[in-house]
């Protein structure tokens, strides 16, 4: 008996701490957005962050949007030859490509690279007290430090989105016409005819959440982290994870949203 119930007290313990820190995620987030759309506004943070995020990801978002596109295109065309759909390739691939595969891959490219700098960072700043030198300085470390980051998360993955679209979709068309024997004017024609503006502004809609997500948990694992230098470590792994998890949650959600029928 005795087992029993320190099982359900473990459990008990779990469920109220994953709610505890969901709560203080979701409470930090909300703060963060409220300094976004109140003055003053930090244009030249702003920008470094969008630069730092957006420009600077885009070759590792790049090569992983292209070699997708290639390696989807030569998948499907594996499974389709089994039942002689070769045809719908070109369907398949600017579908998966714009409704999923870019924002997923793009997100996570985005994650594992800038939400551990992130963390990394403001980490820093916080076991070396530049975080309370900030505060005792009259400025408000969320609009200082929070604020420029979550906006440019949110702004620079969908415009990141749009270049993986571009070149995972190219990929694939690369494969199908030399490698797989597609006529181009087909192919083409089959992409354009498919291709429905809702699939791209789903795809971009769920960058910019995933964005954003990056940003949160980026900034609020780094903002409270604790402990020296293995604190900042622990809080670099997890934003990382926790960002890589809650997109492919929120993927999930947002899908429902809006294909569900």
């Amino acid at each position: 008996m005795n087992r029993i119930l320190d099982l359900l007290a473990a459990i008990g313990r779990g469920t109220i701490g994953a709610c505890r820190s969901a709560g203080a995620v979701a409470l930090f987030g909300i703060e963060g957005l409220s300094h976004v759309v109140r003055p003053p506004f930090y244009g030249r943070l702003f920008a470094k962050a969008l630069l730092e995020i957006g420009y600077f990801s885009l070759p590792v978002v790049a090569l992983t949007a292209v070699f997708t596109g290639m390696v989807l295109a030569l998948q499907s065309y594996t499974g389709f030859s089994r039942f002689s759909a070769q045809g719908a390739v070109a369907n398949l691939v600017v579908l998966s490509v714009t409704r999923e595969l870019g924002p997923v891959l793009a997100g996570l490219m985005v994650a594992g690279r800038v939400g551990a700098a992130m963390a990394a960072e403001l980490g820093t700043m916080r076991v070396t007290d530049q975080i309370d030198a900030l505060s005792t300085l009259s400025t408000q470390p969320m609009k200082y430090l929070v604020a420029p980051r979550l906006l440019a998360g949110i702004v620079a993955l969908p415009l990141l989105v749009v270049v993986a679209d571009i070149l995972g979709v190219m990929g694939g068309f690369i494969v199908s016409t030399m490698k797989l024997g597609f006529n181009v004017g087909n192919y083409l024609s089959n992409t354009i005819k498919f291709i429905e503006a809702d699939d791209v502004i789903s795809g971009l809609a769920k960058a910019g959440v995933f964005g954003f997500l990056i940003a949160l948990m980026g900034c609020y694992q780094g903002y409270n982290s604790k402990g020296g230098a293995q604190g900042v470590g622990a809080a670099t792994t997890n934003a990382v994870v926790s960002a890589s998890i809650l997109i492919l949650a929120f993927d999930y959600i947002l899908t429902e949203m809006f294909f569900a029928r």
